[in-house]
């Protein structure tokens, strides 16, 4: 518990700046004995190490077993050699070392962060280790996890923001495997079985599967070895197949999904981006003046400034492998929506028809170019960027050209990518939120005030 505390105060107390180019040492790369790819990052500013593992075993692997694999994901740190989840807990505590566990719909991830020292960095490292090479899935945890997963699920069904964003993935994708949740479906938890997630780990938690990432206190030959002692263990087995390309719709389509909540909660969208896609920095810089600069955006202007229909809206690419969502969204009064809908299609028309203009684009660079240095300004930062280079197999002067490439972004760049990329005749919008008689009946038995 000391270790904890004083690694807490350590750190919090410490400021760790890499400068936005990443000046000093390069980003290294090579790969593990059994195929891993590894990123790393020598930074001798703090004594600390900083590990992500990334296995290309999301929820896109599931198949027909929704929420497979989430479930393998989430049991590693439920039993490992001889240990249970409070033996495995205690040994991360004991030399106090941070250990996490996550899955999304491409990714499952594994980090850690310790402190450098070898008597603390050493039994974590091993700790690691012996959790992907001796894994036990115990069956009590996997029926615990199954029970709280059924209660999200339910929960899920009750919360409209949770219905919205389950409703527009199963639309916008539907037919791949974008389109299912990470958590699973109720009927798929409950047949999920010990010889399942075992299955699972044995296919995708291989070496030629897994990209790593490591940022901190150490040299090359120090970075090496502790790559091949967290996955040398693994077998190389084969990297996942390729997923499925993703077609855009050939025509718009909407959805209602009748709830009792006050607000109306909307997506609209369609695919977006790739991670690689030649139009990545274009389409990032035009649609952070769109929608992705908070309240300074167009869409934010016309919806909430001038129209009071929306105290927030938003809209993002989320590239993926294959083409990831370009999503808007707002919450807004039910008997709103319609025009809240009309308002952002009519401002997304007339951007891809005209583009943005020359003093928008010039406030959307110094924003996004004078930011940026805060988001690589430690190593808890920096390696979840490395983290998705190493899995997307991005350029290891990723971050070196970052502000580079905005600052090339023209308006007519900005212009042609919409037209040809962007098309608001064809999206996917969901609705989620009260009907006309649904809202006469809360108003008529609610109290005046």
């Amino acid at each position: 518990m000391q270790l904890t505390k004083r690694l807490f105060i350590f750190i919090s107390c410490c400021a760790f700046a890499i400068n936005t180019a990443i000046a000093g040492p390069a980003i290294q790369s090579w790969q593990t004995a059994n195929g891993a790819k590894v990123l790393f990052y020598p930074a001798k500013e703090l004594p600390i190490v900083d590990v992500r593992i990334v296995f290309d075993a999301g929820s896109v692997r599931d198949g027909n077993e929704k929420g497979l694999a989430r479930m393998t994901n989430s049991l590693l740190d439920e039993g490992a050699a001889d240990m249970d989840a409070n033996a495995i807990a205690a040994k991360f505590e004991d030399v106090g070392a941070s250990f996490g566990l996550e899955t999304s719909r491409e990714m499952a991830v594994l980090s850690l962060r310790s402190l450098s020292d070898k008597e603390l960095l050493t039994p974590a490292v091993d700790m690691v280790a012996t959790i992907l090479s001796k894994p036990t899935f115990p069956k009590d945890s996997l029926d615990r996890i199954r029970k709280n997963s059924l209660i999200s699920l339910k929960r899920q069904q009750q919360n409209p923001g949770s219905l919205v964003q389950k409703a527009f993935f199963e639309n916008l994708y539907a037919g791949h495997a974008y389109a299912s949740q990470p958590l699973g479906t109720k009927e798929s938890l409950q047949g999920m079985t010990q010889a399942k997630v075992k299955s699972f780990f044995k296919s995708y938690y291989v070496g030629n599967n897994t990209s790593l990432a490591i940022v901190g206190d150490l040299d090359r030959k120090a970075a090496e070895a502790l790559a091949e002692k967290l996955v040398g263990k693994l077998s190389a087995g084969q990297k996942a197949s390729a997923i499925k390309v993703v077609t855009m719709p050939g025509k718009s389509q909407k959805v209602f999904i009748e709830h009792t909540s006050s607000q109306a909660h909307v997506r609209l969208g369609q695919p977006g981006i790739k991670r690689k896609d030649e139009d990545y920095f274009t389409l990032y810089v035009g649609n952070h003046i769109l929608g992705g600069s908070g309240l300074v955006s167009r869409l934010s202007d016309e919806i909430r400034e001038k129209r009071g229909l929306s105290y927030s809206v938003y809209s993002y690419f989320s590239p993926m492998a294959q083409l990831g969502p370009y999503m808007f969204g707002l919450q807004t009064k039910g008997d709103q929506a319609q025009q809240a809908i009309s308002v952002m299609r009519e401002t997304l028309k007339k951007f891809v028809d005209e583009g943005p203009t020359a003093a928008e684009l010039k406030a959307a660079k110094q924003n996004i170019t004078g930011g940026f240095a805060l988001r690589i300004d430690s190593s808890k930062k920096l390696i979840g960027y490395m983290a998705v280079m190493a899995f997307y197999d991005l350029p290891l002067d990723f971050l070196d050209t970052y502000t580079k490439k905005v600052e090339a972004v023209t308006v007519d760049d900005i212009r042609k990518a919409y037209k040809k990329r962007v098309h608001p005749d064809k999206m996917v919008n969901i609705i989620v939120g009260p009907t006309s008689a649904q809202k006469a009946a809360v108003k008529a038995t609610t109290p005046a005030s």
